[in-house]
């Protein structure tokens, strides 16, 4: 799900800076780091209708109370009303259906569509399964670390939640960019201590931003 809201994340300064950022990193190890942004990591529909439905459904009340005609037969048609405008908010505003789609709906909706992004950016393509993925959610403001195999089998797989709540703290911050250098430069110092530079590495991942 990528869109305008991943596009313009990051300005065109800071993605240059960022590439730079990344190709520092990998000058001292094998290890092959990319940066993803998306719009968000799901559409939660479940939580978009539930949600619509109680917003309708409080609007209906407090339309019936004002109008002094509290009964179900007033009470129904007018949630039936107010649903589609209370839908057409939710949509407008994907913020408000988080809060009906709880944590840890987020959190797997976050994780899957890391896992999914590793694949269809075959970003599990390196000679050694050394690459990692930084994916950042816009919508959720959270981010997820996923290693490939050969990353995993080295370092403790324990590590990258650690990074990604680091950085999705400084997106909730509004510091997004300055918190994306600092994980770069970690991974790179983690990635260089257990997979040092060989002579024939070759960059296998791109160092853009991917969107």
């Amino acid at each position: 799900m990528t869109g305008k809201k991943a596009d313009i994340f990051f300005s065109e300064s800071e993605k240059q800076t960022i590439s730079v950022l990344v190709k520092k990193a990998e000058s001292e190890t094998s290890g092959e780091i990319a940066v993803m942004v998306v719009d968000g990591s799901d559409s939660y529909r479940e939580a978009e209708i539930f949600g619509a439905t109680l917003l309708a459904a409080l609007i209906a009340l407090v339309a019936v109370v004002l109008l002094q005609h509290v009964t179900v037969w007033s009470f129904v048609p007018a949630v039936i009303v107010f649903w589609f405008p209370a839908l057409y908010f939710m949509r407008g505003f994907p913020r408000f259906k988080l809060v009906f789609a709880g944590k840890k709906r987020l959190e797997e909706a976050v994780r899957d569509r890391a896992v999914r992004a590793f694949f269809e950016k075959r970003l599990y393509r390196t000679r050694d399964e050394t690459g990692i993925l930084v994916f950042i959610s816009i919508l959720e403001r959270k981010v997820w670390i996923l290693g490939d195999r050969g990353i995993n089998q080295r370092i403790d797989p324990q590590l990258w939640p650690a990074f990604a709540g680091e950085l999705a703290g400084k997106i909730r911050e509004g510091r997004a960019f300055d918190g994306l250098c600092v994980i770069i430069e970690k991974l790179g110092c983690v990635l260089a201590e257990h997979f040092p530079k060989r002579s024939d590495d070759t960059n296998e991942l791109p160092d853009e931003v991917i969107a």
